[in-house]
């Protein structure tokens, strides 16, 4: 090919407000396969197709997009045909994964001394895999800390020794720390608990909503509180009634889309995933629908042009129930399949309303939180840091928890990156200043609700985030050398964290 030509299309940067998505001048000068099929750019319309496409099959399916429903199962069809029709190799890998989701809105609230109703959403909410029941009981606590002492960090229902003198019927209160909430709520349902509260700990950081995950289905009702909830159910007396309604299936299907390239070396495979599921309280347009649709783009962008290096997009399914199809992808891979996967790339949320431009701190620059990524790692971060650097847009780090479907590809080794523009957590005065929005406000005051529509897509963030998809597409698939050179197949010390669970909800321990 002509580099003139090349370069001309890499280093096209248009403006935001024609909602054109820019490329940056960052691959090799040496790259010979000829993208002209990128000259016209990717547009956010494009991307935001997909979304409208995903909007109707939610609205068609009762509002959600869910792995295990119908809704899923009709996202993964428009998916896999686009890629198919465009000339991908793709192959829908099935698995089996534990379903669950709430069939009517729960109910908490205190009988006696003083009725009072608590407020789904806010006071509490029920944990994923709770069970169903109506059951009104005296509420018993079990080895609490009250009031909290900054550490060590509760043990409360951790032993079963914790409910020696428990009494079968009652409602069983713990608080949270060092145990998995599934432990917790074990150990309570085998001594008899009718159903079980697990409250926030009360330390600082840890007193808001406990919205997480039992971990298996159970029997009994289980959900989880705000440290103020848990502390008024905690004096002597209270009598509480708790109700949930759900539905849990250990052995209901679902399935990875896997899409291979036609062209490029199968020794250097470039990966680019998302997830496509919903939570099934909405149509998760924004998480994540806006991922998969960037993703889908940029793939049916370059199915025409001869790569360099092999291109595998993925979309996975049961995210939102703890990163299980990318888990069940990665344990399922030989050594030599791992070794082949130079890098993964991953987008989780990137039209947040009011984003913060977030990338994945694979070198911990920032010191803060989890350690930094596999080697190569760094190197993706600063790819990401050129993008907004070159367009003039600014950018923060976020921590590389592991904690999304990047978090499987970590924890054998393979060096991976990606954006995120924010989820429920509440953007300050400084984040106000950096990239506009409302300080005080969530990132997406949506996130895993109904409300997480096509209305709920701040175009701006989606157009921006859609060009540093295709860049890093575009750069990885012709560059001679790739982040992950080495051979991944084994737990890189020093990684962060594992993929126990979602970036921004989900919670399965202390």
């Amino acid at each position: 090919m002509r580099k003139r030509a090349y370069r001309s299309v890499l280093a096209a940067v248009t403006a935001v407000s024609a909602i054109t998505l820019p490329l940056v001048s960052a691959a090799p000068a040496s790259a010979d396969p000829d993208p002209a099929a990128l000259s016209k750019s990717i547009t956010a319309p494009m991307v935001k197709r997909h979304l409208e496409k995903l909007q109707e099959i939610a609205d068609a399916n009762g509002g959600t997009r869910a792995s295990g429903t119908p809704g899923f199962d009709q996202s993964v069809d428009y998916v896999a045909g686009r890629l198919r029709k465009a000339g991908y190799q793709v192959t829908l890998q099935e698995f089996e994964f534990p379903f669950f989701r709430e069939l009517e809105k729960p109910a908490l609230a205190r009988t006696s001394p003083a009725p009072k109703t608590y407020i789904p959403a806010t006071d509490f909410a029920t944990m994923t895999y709770s069970g169903s029941g109506d059951v009104t009981g005296t509420v018993q606590g079990v080895d609490l800390v009250l009031p909290p002492t900054p550490a060590p960090s509760s043990t409360s229902g951790c032993e079963a020794s914790d409910f020696a003198g428990f009494t079968a019927g009652n409602i069983a209160l713990m608080q949270r720390g060092t145990c998995t909430f599934q432990v917790k709520a074990e150990n309570a349902q085998a001594a008899g608990a009718s159903a079980v509260i697990i409250f926030n700990e009360g330390q600082p950081g840890r007193d808001g909503l406990l919205n997480g995950t039992a971990g298996i289905p159970f029997t009994i009702p289980v959900v989880g509180t705000t440290f103020a909830a848990g502390n008024e159910l905690a004096a002597a007396g209270t009598v509480a009634q708790v109700k949930t309604r759900t539905e849990s299936d250990l052995h209901r299907k679902t399935r990875n889309i896997i899409a291979e390239h036609r062209s490029g070396d199968p020794n250097k495979v470039v990966a680019l995933g998302a997830h496509l599921d919903s939570v099934v309280a909405g149509p998760g347009i924004n998480d994540n629908g806006s991922g998969s649709a960037a993703i889908l783009e940029t793939a049916l962008r370059l199915a025409p042009l001869p790569t360099k290096n092999k291109l595998r997009f993925y979309f996975w399914g049961a995210e939102e129930l703890g990163l299980l199809g990318s888990e069940h992808y990665v344990a399922n891979l030989s050594a030599e399949e791992k070794a082949k996967i130079k890098l993964y790339l991953n987008f989780d949320m990137i039209a947040s309303p009011n984003y913060t431009f977030g990338i994945y701190d694979g070198d911990n620059s920032d010191g803060v939180g989890a350690p930094a990524g596999p080697p190569g790692s760094d190197k993706i971060e600063k790819l990401f840091e050129k993008y907004y650097t070159t367009i003039g847009k600014p950018f923060v780090g976020t921590d590389f928890t592991g904690r999304s479907d990047y978090g499987p590809f970590i924890e054998v080794g393979i060096p991976a990156g990606g954006l995120f523009t924010g989820a429920e957590g509440i953007k300050t005065e400084a984040e106000a200043a950096k990239f506009g929005g409302q300080a005080g406000v969530a990132y997406d005051k949506c996130y895993h609700q109904e409300c997480d529509t096509i209305a709920n897509i701040n175009d701006e963030a989606l157009a921006i985030n859609s060009g540093a998809v295709a860049t890093a597409a575009v750069v990885y698939a012709y560059s001679k050398e790739l982040p992950g050179g080495g051979t991944p197949g084994s737990t890189t010390p020093g990684t962060g964290g594992g993929g126990d669970d979602h970036d921004h909800d989900h919670v399965v321990s202390e």
